[in-house]
This record gives structure tokens, sequence and C-alpha cells, in this order.
């Protein structure tokens, strides 16, 4: 059976396990509370969940159909609609996959950051994903292969469609193609489309300190470091070195001083 493209995008392009750890690594205690927002399919959540001991989830996509894919859980909670109006108060609150790029303006941005930070308990983190760097407004693709298993392949291909530096808007696509040995049994060109905002590093961090919170640091996508007992470790980054040519960060706001 052909794995759907919901199957596939969270086969190539999340990592709930390591964004789990990364999350709790960068609040620096003992979350119990994820909010994702702009979820999709809520993988994270659902892995938040299963993992974290006492952990809890809330959900929200405005795409119905997408976010159904998550299913029921317990201790899982969906909300399809505008991230706006969600008020679940939570420890951490993640927007993922670029996704706070949907927010084209800055007084949207503004707005939404300014009701993210409502939402965090006491000494919470809200943390997005971006990318930047040298090829950030670069026209091009990027493909790697992923094994899902049975034997099946998929390339997976990442194409920036559109890039306007003047503007900062982007279209972005990803395309599969799925092998069962040499044979290709699915094509999806252009499975997903975005067109986004690509926010700067000082323009995420400046609107953040404007609507409250009181410190902000960059970090790499992935931990540090995980012990035996895995733990994960991340340090916030300093020196634009450590970036990199091109770059994919995620950036958080603190409700408190770390």
């Amino acid at each position: 059976m052909v794995p759907d493209r919901h199957t596939l995008y969270e086969a190539c392009v999340q990592s709930p396990p390591e964004m789990t750890l990364m999350l709790r690594a960068i609040h620096g205690e003992d979350p119990k509370l994820l909010g994702e927002d702009f979820a999709g399919t809520a993988a994270l959540s659902r892995h938040w969940i299963a993992n974290v001991e006492g952990g809890e989830a809330v959900a929200v996509d405005i795409d119905a159909e997408t976010l159904e894919v998550a299913g029921a859980h317990q201790s899982l909670r969906t909300v399809v609609g505008d991230v706006h109006k969600v008020a679940d108060k939570v420890d951490c609150l993640f927007v993922g996959n670029f996704s706070i790029g949907y927010l084209h303006s800055r007084d949207e941005l503004i707005g939404y950051l300014s009701h993210a930070r409502q939402r965090l308990n006491k000494n919470g983190v809200f943390v997005c994903d971006t990318y930047g760097g040298e090829t950030a407004f670069i026209r091009g693709n990027s493909a790697r292969d992923v094994k899902l298993g049975n034997g099946l392949v998929c390339k997976y291909l990442w194409e920036q469609r559109e890039a306007d530096p003047i503007t900062g808007m982007v279209t972005n696509a990803i395309h599969f193609r799925v092998f069962d040995g040499d044979e290709a049994i699915a094509d999806m060109p252009d499975a997903f489309i975005y067109r986004w905002r690509l926010w700067s590093l000082p323009e995420l961090r400046d609107a953040m300190l404007q609507v409250g919170f009181v410190a902000t640091d960059i970090y790499s996508s992935l931990p540090d470091a995980v012990d035996d007992e895995g733990n994960a470790y991340a340090e916030p980054i300093t020196d634009p070195d450590w970036l990199g040519d091109s770059f994919i960060v995620c950036v958080a706001g603190r409700t408190a001083k770390p």
C-alpha cells in the first residue's frame, strides 16, 4: 500500500522524538503541557503524550482533514480552528515546520505572539523554527532519499520556487516520489505548497520582546547532546559562526529569565 502524503510528510520532514527532547531542554525544567500551533497531523503532540510522563498536549490547526489524521488519544486535545482563539495554558508552545511564516505582516506576527505569550504558564517558553543564511532567498531545490520500511523508499524534494528578498515572501513546495526497488509506484508533485513570509532572526526576537517575553535565544534545531538517561542538553547560539552559511534554527521566547 502506498503511503498518503501526510504519512510521507511525517516520515520525510518531521522528527518528533528529537523535537520533544529539544523543547524540554530549552524549557530547562520538567514541562508537561505542550501546545502545538499550526499542528498539521499533530505528530509532535502524539509523540509528546506517549513519551513524557504525565504529558498532555493541545494541537491546533485550521485544516480539519489534516488534523483528523491525528486520531483520538487520551491526554491530547485537537482543535480545528484559529490559533489566535485557543486559550489553553501550556508550558511549551511550539510552532514548527516554518509555520510562523503563515503570519505575513508585522501586525499579524505581533498579534499572534502576544496571544502566545498569554497562553504560557509560569516559566513557560514559546519556540518556533525558521531558516536563513546565504541561500534563504535563492530559488532551487534539494533532494534526499528516506527509507519507509517494507522495502519502500521515498525521494523527498524540497523546492524554493519563488523568493523575494525585498518583501521577504517565499513560495516553497514539497514533492514525493515513492519507489519499490527500482519501480516508481507513486508520484506526488506539489504534495504541499506554502506561501510564507520568511522572518529574520532579529525580527522574530524583537517582536517577542515587544509583546512581553523577557528573554529570547537562538538554538539549533536538534539537541546538542543526549545523556544515557535520555535527557537532552541545548546551548543557546551566541556566535554567528556557529550558524554556518545556511541554517535551520529554533527561536525561543521566555516568560522568565533562565
